[in-house]
Parts: C-alpha cells; structure tokens; sequence
C-alpha cells in the first residue's frame, strides 16, 4: 500500500507552526552562510576603493558628523551624493571604528549580503520547509549581480536588504493578523526610501496587493493596517526628508544631483520620475550637447557605430531587456524557472483558504519580480545593468519555494511534466547565456545542456527509485546553478571599480574597433552607440588636447574590471590620474605630497570639476576636495560667484584640471569657473595633470 504524507496545515489567525527541523538542516545552513561569507569577503581588498564616488563620501562621513548626517561628498560639505546617505552610514561607521580603508568600507556590504540570504532563507522556509529555504538563499548567494553588488560600495547592498526584510515582515503580517508586521513593513521601506529612494517603491504595490489579498482580518481592518503601515514608512524616511527641506540652504551642503538645492527635486526628478521618463535634469544625455573640447577633436557628442542595434544612451527597452546582452548573464539565468515554478507554485496551491500564506508568498515574490522586470525593462532614463539585483530575491525565492512544492507533487503526470519542461528550458537557456562568453569555460554550456536534457528526461518518468529520484534531483540543481556559479566565481577573482561595474566574464565584443576613438577622454559604450567626450591631457580646463587618454581603448578600461573588452555598458571614461565622469582620480605621491602641505590652513585642499575626479584627491590626502559640479559636473554648484569668494577669502588651496568630465559639464558653472582659473591664475603641471595654486595670481603684464 503506497503512503503519502500530508501538507502541512495552514492556520491562520495566529503564528504559523514551527516547520520540522531535520538533522541535516544546522549543518547546511552553516555551510550556506559560511560559504556566503567566504565568498563575499574573499579578497575584497583588491578592489581598492571601488566607486571611488561613495567611498570619498564614506571618508568624509567618518570624520565630520555634518557630511555623516548629509551623505556629503567631502567633509567641508561643499555638496553631497546624489543619493540619500542610509548606505553611507553604515560604512562611515565602519571606518569610524576600523580606520579608512577598502576592507572597513567593503566588509559591511559583504556582510549584507550574507544577512540578506539568512533572511530569504527564514523567509521560505518558515512556508516551505527546510529545503526550500535552503535552495531560495544558495540561488540569490549565487546569482552574479548579487555577488557582485554585496562585495560593491554602491547602495544597492542595503536596498535590497531592506525589501527582503520588508516581506519577511509583510508574510509574518499575513500568518497572524497583527498590526505590528505591517508597522514593522511600511519602517523597513522607509529606511530603503533613505537608501535609494524611489526605487524601494518597486515593492510597495507587491505589499499592498498580497495583504490586502490574504490577510486575515476583514478587508476594512487590512485597509486601515495599511495605512498604518503607509504612516510607518512616511514617518522612517520624512525625519531626515524634512530636517534636510526646512535646514537653511546656507549652512547646509548642495543637494548633489539637484538642480535647485532641493531634496524633493532630487526625489521626484534625477532619482524618480525622470528615471522612467529619461527627462532627467543634469544628467549625463546626448541632448545636452558636446562637451568642452570634442568639436576641436573631430568628434559629435554622440556617435552611431556600425553593427549596433536600436537603443538610446542606456541601452535598448522592451520586455526582453532583462534577457539581453547586457543584463542576462547578471541575472537572467533563472528567470524563466522562477516565472514558471511560481505559477506552478499558485497552482498547486489549489483551494486552500484564502489566507493560505504559501499562496500568499508565491503571490507576493511572483508580482515583486513582475513590476520590477517590467518597470527595468521599459525605462527611458538612466539604467545599469546592476540595478538587476533587486530582482535576485524574488528569482531565489520563486525557484526554491515553487521546484520543492512541486518535487513533493511529482507523482501527478502534468507536475512531472512541467518540472521536466522547466528543467529542459533552463538548461537550453543556460546553453545560450553561456555561448555569449564563449571563450569562458567552453565545456561548461555543453555539459549545462547534456546533464539538464538528461535530467528533464529522467523526471518524466512515472515511478523513479530513491535513488534515481535523488540522481535527478541533484543533476536538475546542478544544470539551474553550474553557469550562475561559474560567473560568481569569477566575479570574485576578478577586482570592480568605477561607476558602472559588470559581473562576470566579457560577453561578444561590439562588432568594431575603437580605435579610431581613442582621442576621446571619455567613452559610454551602450548598444552599438558611443558617447564621447573630451580627451584628457595636462592641458588647461576647456583647452582640447591630443592623443589617447589614459587608460583608454588603447589598454584596459580603467574602470568596470581591469582586462575587461567593452561588450555592454562598459565605461572608459576618463582613466589616469585625473580621473573622470565615471572613475576615480588616482593621484601619484607627489601630487599627494603637494596637496597635503600647509593642508590645515584650507577647509578645502584643492578643487575640481566632478565628485569622481575629486574623489581619489580626497582618499589619497584624507582631506577636503570640493568636487565642482557633483557627479556629472552639472549641477550649480558652486556658482563662479561663490567660488570666486572662497578663492578671495582663502578657503581653497589649488584647482585640479584634466578631469574628463561628460556632456554633463558642457556649461554651467563648472565650465565658467575653469575658464576664469585658467585666465586668472598660472598652471603647473605635475605627473601629466594641470594644477593652479589658487593663491598665487598670474602676473599682469604691465601697459
């Protein structure tokens, strides 16, 4: 007589039952967050200071409590980031305690990341059972552009952190009723809105759906627990929205990434609305013209190289972004497993009540990796490819949850049979992500393809031993995860640097040579397109030079990951010493040594024109840099009248020249304050970059 065992009850109206806790699970679980841990630390210190852009802003968080308070670029807060500083305090902490370093900067993000896979797996497993959780937090651990981000010093660490917290907090909500998860909910998106702003909203509408679906109280009591939640997360994010709108403009420092020193326009324009709009003030776009200097070189602002397909600036919208060139190998391995097994997941579901909170959690995960798929997918503005993180949950969590329910539902015919057309799909989809690398681990697609073929067939059939069961279970994990952990791997062994860093191995090249463009200071490869800027030389600001920049196509792209040919969003803007739009300075030890001296008598030790150029200054001498003009040196400040006024008062030693900065920096004060330093004071020249000692005039010849 053949036994089944049952599904768990489902009780509602108070906390769930404790799931079965298996000999085997300790361990495991020790190994998975271990492993974690290993992998995210592993040799962090080979990254330096990774974006160099934050990392200054972590500097000056660590020793002034203002530019800690503000995410301020530098510590005489000039202006800060171009993000709200929730992230920035954690590491400015951390450095804080430990000293200024790569280690004190980057082990809080790795240890997010292992953090981040504990919750996932207590997420799941609490619904799931022990496997499942187990199997949702190796996938997210594994997934490339999670490796990558949770050994990275952007805020996408915390991000995601927050949203996975928040529906650890929304599903305990859904078991038991009670007001306190949904408070605790609406607190964890708050705290994402200090993060990153707009972008934690991606989860909201997920949230408000499933709780208003499955909780279960009646719907006017879920209502009114929502708004309490909506009151929690307005109350975690508008302390610090408000302290910084009424704080007078005048002793604080410029809203970096702002047109009109205002935080709610930061919010709903450069970080909000024009993300989805692509109309984006300051931003780096080809509408805002050339740059200083590229008429002179021979070249337009925006260039169409052949064999590129359609696309603008940030790549190519439509429904199969997330699956293209660019993003697929970051993150797309498992989509396709995790849509199906989450439908399969609902499904299996059946009748159960309405509070079901395994229907609850499959709903919840399913419409979370929707929104943000669709909402990634179809932007106009600004968009990397490492954005796709915040999808990395939702895919671990759909695949461990929904491949086990299903595992235990495998004697029906049509269960086997999606199981093995899921297994089947994700190993010719594997087959093809890792045919873009193709001169990376050759074997591996078509063993990815044999053993999940093999595999798929095995589950077809009716009545599989234990063995042959367990056979086909592990080689099924094993085709899902052998290309993911290929590309983990060697985004570990590879450093990242820069603003717009890539996980994994090259994917194809672009179908041409730059090297017809290799006078171009700085370069944005996106879809067959370039952007191009001015070349960076030892000349005076606005002064257009001749020859390669530094670092440029001629060698390896200075940023991203060294050795690294452009083939997505890959960045070779600005390299050298004198940095640019999109990476660090990297000053030598005699500029260094001449920043640093008679350094107490300034509140800033030099000037120049965007925070990455300003940012290497600033680590290299542990003081103030004023980065003119925030990121994309766009923005006004400060204007030529107030910079003219420091100069007067005293308060700036030197101006830095060569930063390579974008169409950014076309006008505006950053371009007018150049002009009148290269006009009013004598340049010098040390290890190739153009320096002005602001206290020393040019000599007026006499009449």
């Amino acid at each position: 007589m053949t036994t089944t065992t049952a599904a768990p009850p489902i009780v509602t109206a108070h906390p769930d039952p404790a799931p079965p806790r298996f000999r085997w699970e300790p361990w495991l679980l020790a190994a998975l967050l271990i492993g974690t841990a290993v992998a995210y630390i592993w040799g962090l210190g080979a990254s330096g200071w990774a974006n160099s852009f934050y990392s200054a802003a972590v500097q000056a968080g660590s020793v002034s409590w203002k530019a800690f308070f503000f995410g301020s670029s530098d510590a005489a807060n000039s202006i800060t980031v171009d993000k709200p500083p929730a992230s920035l305090w954690m590491m400015a902490l951390s450095v804080r305690a430990f000293g200024l370093s790569s280690w004190s900067i980057l082990v809080p993000q790795a240890l997010m990341g292992v953090a981040t896979v504990a919750l996932l797996w207590a997420t799941v497993r609490r619904y799931f059972g022990a496997a499942a959780g187990l199997l949702a937090g190796l996938v997210l651990a594994l997934t490339p552009v999670a490796v990558l981000m949770f050994r990275f010093n952007n805020p996408d660490a915390l991000l995601v952190l927050l949203m996975v917290a928040s529906v650890w907090a929304l599903l305990r909500g859904v078991s038991d009723g009670q007001t306190r998860w949904l408070v605790l909910t609406g607190a964890f998106v708050g705290l994402g809105f200090l993060t990153k702003q707009l972008q934690v909203m991606l989860v909201v509408p997920p949230l408000a759906l499933t709780y208003l679906l499955f909780g279960p109280p009646k719907l006017g009591r879920r209502v009114l627990q929502l708004f309490a939640a909506l009151a929690a997360m307005v109350a975690a994010a508008g302390w610090w929205l408000l302290t910084v709108e009424l704080w007078p403009a005048d002793s604080r420092p410029w809203i970096g990434g702002s047109q009109d020193n205002s935080i709610l326009e930061l919010t709903l324009g450069y970080n909000g609305l024009g993300r989805l709009s692509g109309n984006e003030r300051g931003s780096v776009t080809p509408g805002q013209g050339p740059g200083p200097g590229t008429e002179a070189a021979g070249m337009p602002p925006f260039v169409e190289l052949p064999g590129g397909g359609p696309g603008g600036m940030w790549g190519s919208t439509g429904i199969t972004r997330m699956f293209d060139l660019e993003q697929g190998g970051q993150i797309a391995w498992l989509i396709p497993a995790a849509l199906i097994l989450g439908v399969l997941g609902i499904v299996l579901c059946g009748r159960s009540a309405r509070v079901d909170p395994r229907r609850a959690a499959f709903v919840l995960f399913g419409s979370w990796l929707v929104v943000t798929g669709l909402v990634f997918s179809f932007m106009a503005g600004i968009f990397h490819s490492y954005y796709t993180v915040a999808m990395a949950p939702q895919v671990g969590a759909l695949v461990g949850a929904g491949a086990v329910l299903a595992w235990r539902r495998r004697a029906d015919w049509w269960v086997r049979v999606v199981l093995a057309g899921t297994l089947a799909a994700s190993a010719a989809w594997a087959w093809e992500l890792l045919g873009r690398s193709s001169s990376f681990l050759p074997w591996l697609r078509w063993t990815v393809l044999v053993v999940g073929a093999l595999a798929a067939v095995a589950l077809l059939w009716p009545r599989l031993s234990g063995r042959v069961a367990a056979a086909a279970a592990v080689a099924g994990m094993l085709t899902g995860l052998a290309g993911p952990a290929a590309y983990a791997a060697d985004t570990i062994g590879t450093p990242h640097g820069g603003a717009l860093p890539t996980a994994g191995p090259s994917a194809r090249g672009l179908p041409f040579d730059l090297g017809e463009y290799a006078g171009a200071g700085w370069m944005i490869v996106q879809d067959g397109k370039v952007m191009v800027g001015p070349p960076q030389t030892g000349a005076a600001p606005g002064t257009p030079g001749t020859g390669p920049a530094p670092g440029g196509p001629a060698g390896n792209p200075p940023g991203g990951r060294a050795g690294k040919r452009p083939g997505g969003p890959e960045q070779m803007s600005g390299g050298g010493p004198g940095g640019g739009l999109l990476n660090g300075s990297e000053p030598s030890a005699d500029m260094t040594e001449l920043l640093e001296q008679d350094a107490d008598r300034y509140t800033w030790v030099a000037a120049t024109v965007g925070s990455n150029s300003a940012s290497g200054y600033q680590l290299a001498t542990g003081d103030p840099v004023m980065p003119i003009g925030g990121f994309n040196g766009s923005d006004p400040s400060p204007t030529l009248a107030q910079f003219q006024r420091y100069v007067a008062e005293g308060r700036i030693h030197y101006f830095i020249g060569g930063g390579g900065m974008g169409p950014g920096d076309s006008g505006g004060s950053g371009a007018q304050i150049s002009e009148w330093v290269a006009q009013t004071f004598a340049a010098t020249t040390v290890d190739g970059a153009t320096i002005y000692d602001l206290t020393a005039p040019r000599v007026q010849a006499g009449p």
